[in-house]
């Protein structure tokens, strides 16, 4: 203890001495100070998460985030293996677990073996994030009934699946969070059955929301704006996608992966244990702006 305390440092009766904290530091009972980020929680800690189309893009800023929240998480991913395991050497560097499951979303027996290998490394699930999409961006007249198939599965389709196997692991109070674009609700030059399958996604999520209520878990929708991510690359008009939303968005003219992500972290929070149902629109004001 300080000398400088005085009889009140000492057990005594004086008048009371207040000590600033050091920057970084908290105490410690019975052994002094110790560093903040050694022993300060995250609002997430001990909850597990499984986000699928975790290896890049959004998908792996959502499971970065919820890690440093204080999650254990399981990273799926489709053909992205090596992008997989360095984000969950990633995510152990901060003293979580992690694990990587590769699997495809949109097809049952993929979405059995998925879990049979999360259950090899946990035993509940707190958080689902339905990230992972894919489509074909071609006129809606040139479209084929394989291409309708492909986003319907892997889009909409996923999150069933996933719901469905992971229901009885999941207690009062874990989150199902689908992740949508503004497609579901614009026309988008080449966007027409992947703007129809996250159209589909968010009436799933509604749907969800209201049959698993009663059971404390909360199912919600997060909607991205343009967000410059590897898929964006397929875009023939990213260029033009890019300018419009810079020009056109009051709150700033870049939306990053982890704006997308940190909308999913409050969703996870407690306090937002009466939010179901809901599609939270991350875009910075442009779908308001004409």
């Amino acid at each position: 203890m300080p000398d400088d305390l005085g009889p009140v440092g000492r057990g005594g009766h004086g008048r009371i001495a207040v000590l600033p904290v050091p920057t970084g530091l908290l105490p410690d009972a019975g052994t002094g100070w110790t560093f903040e980020t050694s022993i300060m929680a995250g609002a997430l800690t001990g909850k597990v998460a499984l986000v699928s189309g975790a290896a890049r893009g959004i998908g792996r800023a959502i499971a970065l985030k919820l890690a440093r929240e204080g999650c254990d998480v399981a990273v799926n991913y489709y053909n992205s293996a090596d992008e997989a395991e360095a984000l969950c050497k990633e995510i152990r560097a901060l003293g979580r677990r992690a694990c990587a499951i590769a699997g495809s979303v949109g097809i049952p027996d993929s979405v059995d073996e998925i879990f049979t290998e999360f259950g090899k490394h946990f035993d509940r699930l707190d958080i689902l994030v339905s990230n992972a999409a894919s489509g074909v961006l071609k006129p809606t007249v040139d479209m084929t009934l394989k291409h309708w198939r492909w986003c319907m599965e892997t889009n909409a389709l996923a999150l069933n699946l996933l719901t469905q196997r992971g229901l009885p692991l999941m207690p009062p109070g874990a989150r199902i969070i689908a992740l949508s674009s503004l497609g579901a609700q614009r026309a988008m030059p080449g966007y027409g059955f992947i703007g129809a399958s996250k159209a589909a996604l968010e009436a799933l999520v509604r749907a969800l929301a209201q049959e698993l209520g009663p059971r404390g878990i909360r199912v919600n929708t997060v909607s991205a704006g343009v967000v410059d991510t590897d898929a964006l690359q397929y875009f023939p008009n990213r260029e033009e996608l890019l300018a419009n939303f810079s020009q056109r968005t009051p709150a700033g003219p870049v939306l990053t992966p982890q704006d997308v992500a940190g909308a999913v972290f409050l969703l996870c929070l407690p306090e937002a244990g009466m939010i179901n149902g809901h599609t939270l629109v991350v875009d910075g004001g442009f779908a308001i702006s004409g």
